[in-house]
């Protein structure tokens, strides 16, 4: 059974791939959307952290979406094995060139691009690292190289390192210390609270052509219990929960079916 038909919904709710008006807006999300727009207009060096599935990847996703591809091209990479000799590879991919071999070829093709599209152009490049706390030290000192390699002191481009908040603690340590006082930016990413939660779940059913509760106060209740307000565990019992109430022939959601599934799928 198709719990879109069953329950009379546009397309399935839940997912993180959702439309740009699926969006949750909690405050600290526009908190760190606010930030990223100052790391891009003021061509700085930000870092957004954060614990496994509150949601750093979708806001990210969101944010480069809204960019105009025409004055801030985005270099998107997620490799929390990216090193120096392949940093500039795979930027020149996301440039759209075809890669060079690593090494200083690569790397003069980048720095060059980058410095046309500042100078001649006007463009405000941004580069992001997602998966960022994988990084190694050495990389990360490229980038800040490669944001100040500009010989009239103006950084070339913005860059955002995202990660989990291991890369925010290893910042602190007293060998990155040049780094970190390169960081214009910092934000961090937290659970969303009970009050969010509920928010979240009202608004994304209404997104997807609902307007009644399809869970009780309760079920809600549980929902945020189980998960801590973590949004990937938030989507993905909400969606089981939907599911199971579907298979039982119940259009409301309450406390017993969502603890059925926690049991049930072990969480």
């Amino acid at each position: 059974m198709r719990i879109e038909t069953f329950y009379g919904m546009q397309r399935l709710p839940f997912t993180a791939e959702g439309e740009a008006s699926s969006i949750f807006r909690s405050p600290t999300w526009d908190e760190v959307l606010s930030r990223l727009q100052y790391v891009v207009d003021h061509a700085g060096f930000g870092v957004i952290t954060g614990e496994c599935g509150v949601g750093k990847s979708t806001v990210l996703r969101h944010f480069c979406r809204a960019l105009d591809p025409a004055t801030s091209p985005v270099c998107y990479v997620a490799d929390s094995k990216l090193t120096p000799r392949t940093l500039y590879p795979t930027l020149l991919a996301q440039l759209g060139y075809e890669p060079l071999r690593a090494g200083l070829e690569a790397k003069r093709a980048v720095h060059r691009e980058f410095a046309q599209m500042h100078r001649r152009d006007g463009l405000r490049p941004l580069v992001v690292i997602d998966e960022a706390q994988g990084l190694s030290r050495d990389l990360i000192e490229e980038l800040r190289y490669l944001r100040n390699a500009a010989m009239d002191g103006h950084s070339l481009i913005a860059v955002v390192l995202v990660g989990q908040p291991e890369l925010r603690d290893r910042l602190r340590l007293q060998a990155y210390t040049a780094i970190r006082q390169r960081v214009t930016v910092q934000g961090q990413l937290i659970p969303w609270d009970r009050s969010e939660v509920d928010a979240y779940v009202a608004q994304q059913l209404q997104t997807v052509g609902v307007d009644h509760a399809l869970f009780t106060e309760e079920a809600l209740k549980v929902v945020y219990q189980a998960t801590s307000g973590i949004a990937r565990l938030v989507n993905q019992l909400c969606t089981q929960s939907l599911w199971y109430g579907a298979q039982q022939g119940h259009h409301l959601v309450d406390d017993r079916m969502v603890t059925h599934v926690i049991e049930g799928e072990g969480w």
